[in-house]
């Protein structure tokens, strides 16, 4: 058990405000060392990756790739009848899922003798936390795992529009949708409607697409997209947003006078951490200028009690970041462990169609990095179920190597797969291998991941 401090009894050693994936993996991993936590969720316990955010998303992806499948299918020899497609029927199929995990998620916490409360909290002091209900708890440490939030910009009509959160509920499948932003939440979405035959129209305040990408994978996804489909107004900012007398919405770009017209207007220009409201001036905690909590490298804020992980600190936002940060928060407090989160070539993964992924340096942060003492291996090719599919598209493999060494900096691939193929080759980039060990591998043939020992 955790030893009390100048002989106070707080009520619990970890108090947890956020029941999502770095709040949960803290709290049963402290519980496990032994020490007494409760967290408390004011929603529902798996946080936004579970309930609103990549879990559901990939699920509506993987049910929007059967259009193409199906549509696939007769080149192969079958026989398809009556392709049709109801919304309603794939939206409470990843609902339901989403409750599973739920579940599963407060299983997991009642399994490692968690206490829940299911309301909001807030900080109401160095070792004090308020609950709605108005109860105050002390702790010995608080942890913060809030995560973050859609951003909405303001303008006239914003209210007519949807972020990521409500996208999942829709009432019924649109058939014209506009999207405001060009990040991985948008271009996932677009994928997804445009696949399911919505008309989609990406709207963008710049000219570019999945920024901090590599670009030649970025130019790649455009030109394919564009032939799926897909409208890209470059350069326009929102004006304002109307609500027609039937329900649909024109969307007015910039000095542009006519408008867009759209059943749906999804807004997904970023996410911002969930900090408002929290209380964290009640033990002395200045947020930065995001609204995020300044930490150090240990995760602990300027108040010694106080510990923050995951989205709501503004580093990385990704769940198995968020993961990583709470275990090794829980093993170095509870368990006396020096554990630490290396940020140092983190694999990502846009689940655009096609999908792209990458890890380490892309070519122009390498260039940054070492000027022109770098080599670029490429792979341009046609992935072998597109042959059948009649589509042209084709993927796109590239290795940025350090010229002297020979150590490969990054991998960047665009194409069917690419982030399931990522992952074994994010581990090699990590381990610091040359591009004289990839030679050195054998080709599993014939496979699209056989490029990876075959570009040059």
């Amino acid at each position: 058990m955790v030893k009390q401090v100048s002989g106070r009894d707080f009520d619990y050693d970890l108090f947890v405000i956020g029941a999502g994936s770095g709040g949960v993996r803290a709290s049963r991993i402290a519980a496990s060392h032994g020490a007494r936590v409760a967290v408390a969720e004011e929603y529902r316990v798996g946080g936004t990756c579970v309930i609103r955010g990549c879990v559901p998303k990939k699920l509506l992806v993987y049910g929007s790739h059967f259009a193409e499948e199906l549509q696939d299918a007769a080149n192969y020899g079958w026989t398809v009848e009556k392709m049709t497609f109801d919304w309603p029927t794939l939206r409470d199929a990843v609902l339901k899922d989403v409750d599973r995990l739920n579940t599963a998620y407060t299983n997991t916490l009642e399994n490692n003798k968690v206490e829940r409360f299911l309301e909001r909290a807030t900080v109401a002091g160095p070792n004090l936390v308020r609950l709605a209900s108005g109860r105050e708890i002390s702790a010995k440490y608080i942890l913060i795992a809030t995560g973050a939030w859609p951003v909405m910009p303001e303008f006239p009509g914003s209210e007519h529009c949807i972020t990521s959160n409500e996208v999942f509920h829709l009432e019924k499948l649109p058939k014209r949708v506009v999207i405001s932003g060009a990040g991985y939440i948008a271009m996932e979405f677009a994928g997804i409607f445009n696949a399911l035959g919505c008309h989609v129209t990406v709207v963008n305040r710049s000219e570019t697409i999945l920024r901090g990408y590599d670009e030649s994978l970025r130019d790649r996804l455009l030109q394919i997209t564009m032939a799926r489909g897909i409208e890209y107004k470059f350069n326009c900012p929102f004006d304002r947003v109307e609500k027609r007398e039937d329900g649909s919405i024109d969307v007015f770009l910039g000095k542009q006078p006519d408008p867009i017209h759209a059943d749906v207007v999804l807004v997904a220009t970023g996410r911002r951490p969930k900090t408002d409201g929290l209380g964290l001036e009640n033990a002395g905690v200045t947020l930065g200028s995001a609204g995020e909590i300044p930490v150090d490298d240990h995760g602990k804020t300027s108040c010694d009690s106080i510990y923050a992980v995951g989205d709501v600190t503004n580093r990385v936002q990704l769940t198995p970041i968020a993961i990583r940060e709470g275990q090794a928060f829980a093993d170095r407090v509870f368990g006396g462990k020096e554990t630490s989160v290396s940020y140092d070539c983190i694999p990502s993964a846009v689940f655009s169609q096609p999908p792209l992924a990458g890890v380490g340096l892309t070519e122009s942060q390498a260039r940054q990095a070492f000027g022109s003492n770098i080599k670029v291996y490429s792979s341009d090719f046609r992935p072998m179920k597109n042959i059948f599919g009649h589509r042209p598209e084709r993927g796109l493999y590239k290795m940025i190597v350090d010229a002297s060494t020979e150590k490969v900096l990054g991998i960047h691939m665009i194409g069917p797969d690419s982030p399931e193929i990522l992952q074994a080759t994010a581990i090699a980039v990590k381990a610091g291998l040359t591009k004289a060990d990839f030679d050195a591998t054998v080709a599993l043939h014939p496979s699209m991941a056989e490029e990876l020992v075959l570009m040059r």
